[in-house]
């Protein structure tokens, strides 16, 4: 069990640093800036997708996520930070739409800010679950408006597949979203589990 968990630990860590710099190098080399605003939403959706049909469809990530330590899922949030910061910092050079930027940004860190009161407190399944709840719900306003800017051709929002901040939707948002998910799915099988003890 133990190789089977440090094998699959390897191979995440592997893949999540290939896909991290496959966007990097594509972004930094400007290529999704050739892709039509629709496409990167569309790639953004795909992702997310085929992260959340890994975890239900692959035994060995399914066990390895819902063997996490509940306090490490809740943790790899902290990058909400960045993430909210660089929405603003866009926000102020006039690189993004504004009504975006509120709700990307502001969700962004107010969710990474929450983390560490969410740490402080007594351990606590309903606790993370809420946090995971609410996470999802900014994730689901700010995606939601990003999604719906790029479709409808919002002026601006084409620097979204600008580096770095491309980075944010084609790695960061796909994987929270994701993690997010997997969490919550985890947390209500422990729940479940004690329950029936």
């Amino acid at each position: 069990m133990h190789y089977t968990h440090k094998n699959t630990q390897q191979k995440v860590f592997l893949s999540l640093s290939i896909w991290a710099t496959t966007v990097a190098i594509t972004g930094y080399l400007g290529l999704f800036t050739h892709i039509p605003a629709n496409g990167i939403a569309l790639l953004v959706i795909l992702s997310l997708t085929i992260l959340v049909v890994l975890y239900y469809r692959n035994p060995a990530l399914n066990i390895y996520i819902n063997n996490l330590p509940p306090r490490q899922l809740v943790i790899f949030h902290l990058w909400r930070i960045v993430a909210g910061f660089a929405f603003l910092y866009y926000g102020s050079q006039n690189l993004l739409p504004e009504r975006f930027v509120i709700n990307a940004g502001y969700g962004d860190l107010a969710v990474g800010f929450l983390v560490p009161i969410i740490l402080l407190g007594k351990e606590s399944i309903q606790k993370y679950i809420a946090f995971h709840l609410f996470g999802q719900l900014d994730f689901i306003l700010a995606v939601g408006t990003g999604l719906t800017f790029t479709v409808l051709q919002v002026p601006l929002m084409e620097n979204i597949a600008t580096f770095p901040i491309v980075l944010i939707p084609l790695f960061g948002v796909p994987l929270t979203g994701a993690s997010s998910i997997m969490a919550i799915d985890a947390l209500l099988r422990q729940r479940r589990q004690i329950a029936s003890r």
